[in-house]
């Protein structure tokens, strides 16, 4: 009986030492929050990025839907001749809309592929040089780490570093720091953050004409 109490009095002793050690070295550490999206998207250069990106994508879009104005009118058409044309004219014509139908979706697919590629030129240099900036600054301040603000509920204001960062980057301060392996707030593999507003085209979905 003695050997059972022992044994159980020896379990709470661990569970309780491995959660005490835990919060006391939680205590001695020194946390802040940066949100990433926004100090990357709030900066000059992300601005800049944006405006650019907002460019290329109505440009495009609009070449799609011109497209597709002319397609839907194009089967409107052919619906009206289909009393008038032979069978053999009309399924030409069937055919040769299908065609270009197609075509129209692949510029959609290879059009999204563009955009997707310029906006990773445009923002990872600006993350890069966040992330470094958010480096120097948790060095500065002392900081052990730093997590994205998205990934916690809450935070006290006085923990949030994004202004400070937006802030340092506008400025020219910074950025050039080379980053140091294993440094505090690494950036996250793919962190590219989606400029704001549509980033995916609209489809160009047309019913198909009827063919006899």
């Amino acid at each position: 009986m003695k050997s059972r109490s022992f044994s159980v009095f020896g379990v709470l002793l661990a569970s309780l030492i491995g959660v005490a050690v835990p919060s006391v070295a939680l205590a001695e550490t020194k946390i802040a929050v940066v949100d990433t999206e926004r100090a990357v998207m709030e900066s000059e250069d992300g601005l800049r990025a944006q405006a650019t990106l907002k460019k290329l994508f109505d440009s495009k879009q609009h070449e799609l839907d011109k497209k597709q104005e002319e397609l839907v009118k194009e089967r409107e058409d052919i619906e009206k001749q289909r009393d008038v044309l032979s069978k053999g004219a009309l399924a030409k014509r069937a055919d040769k809309w299908q065609r270009d139908m197609m075509q129209l979706q692949q510029k959609f697919v290879e059009y999204n592929q563009d955009i997707q590629k310029k906006q990773s030129e445009l923002t990872q240099p600006v993350v890069q040089k966040t992330m470094n900036i958010i480096r120097r600054l948790a060095t500065q301040e002392g900081v052990d780490v730093v997590v994205d603000k998205k990934a916690v509920p809450y935070v006290r204001s006085d923990l949030d570093l994004t202004d400070r960062v937006i802030t340092m980057y506008n400025s020219g301060v910074g950025g050039e720091a080379a980053a140091p392996a294993g440094g505090a707030a690494a950036a996250p593999k793919g962190a590219t953050p989606a400029p704001k507003g549509p980033t995916t085209m609209t489809p160009p979905v047309i019913a198909p004409p009827k063919t006899p």
